[in-house]
Formats: structure tokens, sequence, C-alpha cells
């Protein structure tokens, strides 16, 4: 299959970038494969599209909302049609397994419908005025120009999350994807195209993060960053916008536990173990690092872990028998490794995995074996640091108490999981655990599109992504006043001192 080219998207139009170099995107399970070349974008490109944003802008925001979002209606049927196409897109470019991959998909048109919904609600409130003849209300309002930020793991999923609520605001936006997922953020914004959004009101540039990035993060005339990646930079977008005074919106790392108590059900506590840790290959910001096992039951759990993830397959996501695919690169995959040499330098023992593997039939791709680290403690790296790769560390607790502190004691707060047939446990846990998101019974991954998305701590900067309150990222609150009264009235002081 001859390799895709991949344009930027300003102003309705497709258009090589300014200064013609490009580079490749390469299949991760197969490196031999090109999948797509991509321009590499520079300040003069990020500049024509500012401007395209910008222009679009006074006459997308008077759109009426229901109308705007009767746009998002068509990218969700557009999504529904191309699926399957999007998704093997993704699984060559990305590596996921192409189950996960449609799931990806998926979630971008649940995206898309849910926010067609918002269209026809943007709820502001009435309430009443302190004061006689006297009307008070709130309403939302669009930002203006927004720069959109999103790593390559979830290449379709993300972008849906940003892109969708900021549109239906009445916002502009720029789209700028990871460099390893050029093609699916080109397929995304083909969508956008045949839904048939006015000109200069869906953006889209190629290039990396420390020049197209950073153009957008610096860009005088962009008002909104919504940025996804780890939290170093993510420190480093804050900072910018800080100076800049722009809104940002950021969704960084986590160093994610699942709880196993004595009294939970073992082996759903194992299947959520195994999903959590292993599934997209471990590199999900929600993804199970850590798992907090009660002493009773930690050698019986052990035993059954190894021997499960003994027998999950490591091959190309459009194998459906693959349960683990490749790494999204050969840094990546050097990274986790180094991280076998910190374990080990630190007293953690490798029960399983913990190399690249050995079949020739992988020797292509950028494959990890399932990795399981023992006798971790919470002052190691590998306790503290995010891996984003297919490891996960075991750690014993002799008590409830005990378990709560030690899944805190890291400086993330993304996703929790508790597995316990105890009530009062389970609720204490809702109350106690320093995330964003906490599941009973349930891995720590599997976000659902109506809710909200995001963390604590070093994860965010205390918004959140996906259900209503994404609206508040995208939108400013006005309060309104109207008064009918046909004279002056001061609030605080003609209401407080009648005779």
């Amino acid at each position: 299959m001859p390799p895709l080219t991949c344009l930027n998207y300003i102003n309705g139009q497709w258009l090589p970038a300014k200064v013609r170099e490009l580079s490749e995107s390469r299949n991760p399970a197969n490196w031999s494969e090109v999948v797509a070349t991509f321009p590499l974008s520079t300040s003069a490109d990020v500049n024509v599209a500012v401007e395209a944003a910008k222009n679009a802008y006074p006459s997308w925001r008077l759109v009426p909302a229901p109308e705007r979002a009767e746009y998002l209606q068509r990218v969700a049927q557009i999504l529904s049609q191309r699926k399957e196409e999007i998704a093997t897109l993704m699984t060559r470019e990305m590596g996921k397994p192409i189950a996960e991959a449609r799931g990806d998909v998926q979630e971008g048109i649940d995206c898309a419908f849910y926010y067609a919904g918002e269209g026809r609600r943007l709820f502001g409130q009435t309430t009443p005025s302190e004061l006689h003849n006297k009307f008070a209300m709130t309403m939302r309002m669009p930002i203006g120009v927004c720069a959109l930020i999103t790593p390559w793991n979830f290449p379709v999923a993300i972008p849906c999350w940003k892109s969708l609520p900021a549109l239906v605001c009445g916002n502009t936006m720029i789209l700028k994807p990871a460099k390893d997922t050029p093609a699916c953020a080109t397929a995304l914004i083909e969508v956008f195209h045949q839904a048939g959004f006015p000109p200069g009101v869906v953006n889209l540039v190629h290039g990396i993060g420390p020049e197209v990035g950073h153009d957008l993060l610096e860009h005088p005339e962009v008002d909104l960053v919504s940025f996804t990646g780890s939290s170093l930079v993510g420190a480093q977008v804050g900072e910018i916008c800080g100076r800049t005074h722009k809104r940002v919106c950021l969704e960084l790392g986590g160093k994610n536990a699942q709880i196993v108590m004595e009294d939970a059900n073992l082996e759903l506590a194992l299947e959520g173990a195994l999903w959590g840790a292993f599934g997209t290959t471990g590199q999900r910001c929600t993804a199970t690092s850590r798992l907090i096992l009660h002493r009773d039951i930690k050698a019986e759990f052990t035993e059954k872990l190894l021997e499960k993830t003994a027998k999950l397959r490591l091959g190309s996501g459009l194998d459906p028998n693959t349960d683990i695919g490749p790494l999204i690169s050969s840094t990546q995959r050097e990274k986790v490794n180094k991280y076998m040499e910190i374990a080990q330098e630190e007293g953690a023992k490798i029960l399983c995995g913990g190399n690249k593997p050995q079949d020739p039939a992988l020797k292509q791709g950028f494959f990890f074996e399932p990795t399981i680290l023992d006798g971790v403690t919470s002052q190691m790296r590998v306790a503290q640091e995010e891996i984003f790769g297919p490891v996960v560390c075991l750690m014993e607790v002799n008590s409830f108490s005990e378990a709560i502190a030690l899944l805190n004691d890291t400086p993330y707060g993304l996703s929790s999981s508790i597995y316990t047939q105890d009530i009062n446990r389970a609720f204490q846990a809702m109350r106690d655990l320093e995330a964003g998101i906490t599941y009973i019974n349930g891995p720590t991954i599997g976000a659902e599109v109506h809710l909200p998305f995001g963390g604590v701590k070093q994860t965010g900067n205390g918004h959140r992504e996906a259900g209503t309150s994404a609206l508040d990222v995208f939108s400013e609150w006005k309060t309104v006043y109207v008064d009918f009264s046909g004279r002056l009235q001061r609030a605080q002081i003609d209401n407080r001192n009648r005779s």
C-alpha cells in the first residue's frame, strides 16, 4: 500500500507547508512500512492557520448553537460510516489492536453525538435579583481561537474530546496532532471537511511540538490552549500560557493503582488488572501502573496473574488474535527498557517479561514483553514515575488504610481502582482516594464521554475534559442583569436601607 500524503488543512483547503520539508510516519509493528508522509510546518504555516481561524470566528460565533450542533451530527454520521477504514489506519500507524482502534473511533462518534445534543442545551442559569423589577441570568460565550495539541495514543478520541465542545461553543480551532499519528489526524479532519464546516473554522497544522506547538503557544492571536501530554511538558505549556494570558487546559500524566483487598472477587480483579495494565500496551494515561495487593491474597493473586500474563499474545494489531501491540517507537521502547534496569538497581524483581521478545516474527516492530515487577516500594522510581509501557508493579499492604495511603503516595492523581465487596470500604475509598476518577470493582481504564475526565496534583491544572465540564473550558460565563424598574437601583445599598 503506497504511503498517504498528509497536508495541512487551512481555511477549508488542503495545503502543503510553506517549506517543503517532509517527515514519515511508520508502522510501529513493522518499521519498514511507511504509512504516511507529512509536512514539517513552520511558524509561517501557523500564522496562516491562526489568521484563518481568527477571521472565521466573528461569523461562526454568531451561528446559533443548535445549527453548529448539526455540523457535529454530520461528523458523527460520517465517522460511523468510515469507522472500519479509520480504525485500520489507526492500527497501522499507532499499533493498537484493531478492536481497541475501533473503540477509539467509537469514542469519537459518541463524543460527536453527545456534544451535538449539547448544542440545544448550553444551559445558563436564571436566578432572582435582590432588587425589585430586575432580572438576572448567566449565559455561555465563546472564547476565540483554540489551539488543540493532542497525543498519539488516542489519535481520534482525544482530538474529538477537544474539538467538538470547542466548536459547539462557537470557537474556531487549530489541531496540532502528534508527529507519530499524522494520518489519523488527517482522516479525522477529512471527516470535518465532509461535514461542511465553513472555511477557517477547523484547521490542521502538522509538525513537531518544539516548533509548531511552541509557535501556537506563543501566538498572540491564540486565545486558548488545550494540551494532553506529559506533566513535564505540561508545566512548560502552563508557564507560557500564564505569561501570555491564555486560558489553558492541561491533561497530563498518571501513576494509577488498583487496590485488591482480601475480600475481593479475585477472578474479576485479575481481569481488571490484565486489561488495565496491558491494554494499549500500557500506553494510556489511565493505565494500571501499580497493583496494591493485600497480604492475604497476594501470593494467590500473583500466581494467577503470571499464568494469565503468559498467555497474552504479542503481534500486529491487525491480527484479531493479538492481545498486545507494539510500543509507539524505538525511543519509547528504550525508555521502558531503561526502567527495567532502574527497577533492578533499586531492588525490585522481574517476575516475567522485562525484555524485547525474541520471536523473529516480531523483530521489525517495537514490541516489549508484558512485565510484572515484584517487591516494589513507594520510594522506587518505578512506583513514582510514569513508564507508559506494559509494566505493572506489585506492592503489598497489610490493611485497607495502608492501601489508601499507598495509592495516594505519588505526584499524580488521575485514575484509581479498588476491588472489594465491603460497601463501607468502597464508600471510604470514593471519599479518600486522591484521584479525579475512582472505579469500584473495575479497572483504572474505561472512561465514558459524558463524564468528566481529568485528575488532581500533577495530572492537570484543575480543568476536566469530556462531559459538560468541557463546556466550562471552551466557554466564558457572562452574567447579565436587566433592570426594568426605570430608576437607578444600587445593589447592597438601596435594598438594605429601607425605612
